[in-house]
């Protein structure tokens, strides 16, 4: 479904590196781009990679006043490019997830009357009460996530609850950390905003509500009821409801831009703004994943999104609300363990020539001669485990591999994992199942052969480096029609169609799905507890 030929869609990603912004019209072309690099274009903050690690190398925290000095600076660019403001219908966006950001006492009026011939970023000079906000990569509230999970009845528990057990870096137990710890800053604050609702309400002019989907990662939210889970608001901070306010669905029209936008940049009075989301959430969006669908990112790390139906909430990955589709879930499932394993391996086996690599998965069987491997340089994230594990053709452990054994088990190893633990959240293969894979190491066609053989399922490529901020832009243009009852993926269905690279092999499905089984049986001798 296309709206107006002249019509604008305006996505943007607050992430950890930069601030991004993508337009497309009516028919989902992207007919601009723009970005600020955090690091160079704003050096007065003094930021490595976006953020300050601060000595105890545990708290991670950006300074709040770059968010919104980049904002000023990208809208600055727009103009200076003779960007059509006037025509943006609606915009959304995606910040970086779990972030938190504490709104002072008195900021909700500063907002409601900004004043358009300054920038934002001196309006809002001392709207904080925090003005380092703690971000995704922080794990400095390890006390706190044993502490939610004891009131909510163990981790497990907290994860049927909430999609995820007790983590770090999400953000009921950064708020708990900063009321015991910095408790003047906490009574100061008037509302607690994710990364992806501060920066909505800087369009809106007001506070703006958190979205279901981003809200799945804060330990907080009961990913059912979609409500915010009494027990945990309890055991993290007094009145916190009040202090987050209502969610609302991911589809949500909160309202029309502010004046500030309207005076300032020539934004149409009727631009509405969409719940903005968090960069996973958005990432689907962008993928434009469907029921049966699952992404597998190839990175440093890799990345596991998954569509659910009926899921099923466990002590490794989480479980979001759907940013799309009310009635559905999505899974995100981390393995640090990836391309940098890959390489490693690749150094070891191939010399480091991925032609070798990949000439030594092409001349080993489906299967490996029975032969498995599990391969984990640092501390894993899911499963929680560490070491090299082999395993032969009679299920015994052993100490090495021939070079070509050992490339194909590492593959098959690593893309086994993926799918026992997708399948554990309550993943399932559908018959019009896709695998749409992207990152650095989709370009191997021999490692995506193996991808196919395991998920049995067809693999597509796609080139998502700017996932996020387009599928804010897809959204935008998705919360206008969704009161009308139109779906999310009728509205992006002419976008443009990954390209399908591999299909599975005949006798994959008999021989992995057995394979699953004994894996199942097997995985737990070399696991260690999870870290709290």
């Amino acid at each position: 479904m296309a709206a107006g030929r002249d019509s604008l869609y305006l996505g943007l990603d607050f992430s950890t590196q930069q601030l991004k912004a993508v337009v497309i019209d009516g028919n989902l072309n992207v007919v601009h781009q723009s970005s600020v690099q955090f690091d160079s274009e704003l050096p007065d903050f003094r930021t490595q990679g976006g953020v300050h690690i601060h000595t105890d190398r545990l708290t991670v925290t950006s300074p709040v006043l770059m968010w919104v000095q980049a904002l000023d600076l990208l809208l600055d660019k727009m103009k200076r490019a003779a960007f059509d403001f006037a025509g943006v219908r609606a915009l959304s966006g995606s910040g970086q997830q779990h972030g938190s950001v504490f709104w002072r006492t008195g900021a909700s009026e500063t907002l409601k009357h900004l004043d358009p011939d300054h920038n934002l970023e001196q309006l809002l000079h001392d709207s904080f009460s925090v003005s380092d906000s703690p971000v995704w990569m922080d794990s400095s509230s390890s006390k706190q996530c044993l502490d939610l999970e004891a009131a909510a009845g163990g981790a497990e528990r907290l994860a049927e609850i909430t999609g995820s057990r007790g983590y770090e870096r999400f953000t009921g137990n950064q708020i708990a950390k900063l009321r015991q710890t910095r408790p003047d800053e906490f009574m100061d604050t008037e509302r607690i905003s994710l990364v992806s609702s501060f920066a909505a309400s800087l369009f809106l002019g007001g506070y703006a509500a958190i979205d279901y989907s981003d809200g799945s990662g804060m330990n907080l939210l009961d990913i059912r009821t979609r409500n915010w889970s009494q027990i945990c608001l309890e055991a993290t901070a007094p009145h916190l409801d009040q202090l987050l306010g209502a969610a609302l669905p991911s589809t949500s029209v909160l309202g029309s831009i502010s004046s500030y936008f309207v005076h300032r940049f020539g934004f149409s009075e009727s631009c509405r703004v969409v719940s903005f989301t968090g960069d996973n959430p958005a990432s689907l969006a962008g993928m434009r994943l469907q029921p049966g669908d699952i992404a597998v990112s190839l990175g440093t790390s890799d990345t596991v999104f998954l569509w659910v139906q009926n899921p099923r909430p466990a002590l490794e990955g989480h479980v979001f609300c759907s940013p799309v589709d009310q009635e559905a879930f999505m899974a995100l499932l981390c393995f640090k363990n990836g391309s940098l394993t890959r390489e490693h391996i690749s150094n070891e086996c191939a010399g480091g020539s991925w032609e070798v690599f990949s000439a030594m998965l092409r001349e080993t069987p489906l299967g490996n001669d029975g032969n498995i491997g599990f391969y984990f340089d640092t501390m894993e994230i899911t499963p929680p485990a560490v070491g090299i594990h082999r395993f032969d053709s009679e299920d015994s452990e052993v100490s090495s591999f021939s070079p070509q054994v050992e490339v194909r088990a590492l593959v098959e190893g690593q893309f086994l994992s993926r799918r026992l633990h997708a399948e554990r959240l309550g993943y399932s293969i559908l018959p019009g199942t896709r695998v749409l894979a992207t990152g650095g190491a989709s370009s191997n066609k021999e490692i995506l052969q193996v991808l196919s053989d395991v998920f049995n399922a067809p693999v597509y490529t796609i080139d998502l480096s700017d996932s996020a901020c387009l599928g804010s832009a897809y959204r935008a243009l998705h919360g206008l029609l969704a009161e009308s009852g139109v779906s999310f993926l009728d509205v992006v269905k002419n976008a443009p169609e990954p390209q399908r690279t591999t299909t599975p092999h005949p006798s994959a499905k008999q021989f992995f799905c057995s394979v699953l089984l004994i894996l199942i049986c097997s995985w737990t001798s070399f696991m260690v507890s999870p870290p709290p």
